[in-house]
């Protein structure tokens, strides 16, 4: 195969665009000191809303994993940038599955990272010190907008956690992932490697991710939808 196959050039595109969006000589926003505060924010309130996972053991591993791959502050510049140079020896190293599983994560990174420079934008045009609190931080949501990239953002979530489920689901598909090790490392896949095992893992331990999955659906869906509608307490879910 070769970087005609739909996903490689999916990965191709979506790579180019991450990398655009995190260009501070392309996109100045990514220097505001407000990027920083936000993120921070954001993975505080991630995980106050995950505490009910981190605390239960079978489903720690795959709130971890949520919150430091999928869903949090984190930098993905090192493991898209090495996948950008070599998406044909990918196609050729890693099963079909494992291939929309990396091409989802790395959407779901560039669509967050888009929506908080959007943030940024509205958060910087406000007077005073950069502190970051609910009131300011749903007023930036709202004026923002975007509710589609919004529920976008939340269905690629859900669609890596269900890719990874499913892959748990073969036993087969974890003997092939571990037997990539040395080709990916040689390949410099060894970050996009690692991502996909911490994942593969993680969602083993779980037992079937329906619930937690299902949860986390619900939960962020009723959160972005509080935010929009200006609830006092979004956050606060029974």
């Amino acid at each position: 195969m070769s970087q005609t196959n739909p996903t490689a050039r999916r990965i191709g595109r979506l790579i180019e665009a991450n990398q655009r969006l995190r260009d501070p000589a392309r996109t100045p926003l990514n220097r505001s000191p407000w990027l920083p505060i936000l993120q921070r924010w954001q993975a505080e309130r991630l995980a106050g809303s995950f505490q009910r996972f981190l605390e239960t053991p079978h489903m720690r591993p795959a709130a971890e994993f949520f919150l430091s791959d999928l869903y949090g502050d984190h930098d993905v510049t090192g493991r898209d940038g090495g996948v950008a140079r070599i998406v044909p020896r990918l196609v050729r190293l890693l099963p079909a599955d494992f291939l929309v599983t990396a091409a989802d994560a790395i959407e779901l990174g560039a669509l967050s990272h888009a929506l908080d420079l959007r943030m940024v934008g509205c958060l910087q045009r406000g007077t005073g010190r950069p502190t970051l609190d609910l009131e300011r931080y749903a007023q930036a949501y709202r004026e923002v907008g975007l509710a589609r990239l919004r529920r976008r953002q939340i269905d690629l979530i859900v669609e890596v956690g269900e890719a990874l489920d499913d892959a748990v689901r073969h036993p087969m598909l974890g003997r092939v992932l571990r037997l990539s090790r040395l080709p990916a490392r040689a390949a410099g896949l060894w970050e996009l490697q690692q991502f996909l095992e911490r994942g593969f893992t993680a969602f083993a331990e779980l037992g079937g991710a329906e619930d937690f999955l299902q949860t986390i659906e619900r939960q962020e869906r009723e959160v972005s939808r509080r935010l929009f509608c200006g609830h006092p307490k979004p956050f606060e879910l029974e």
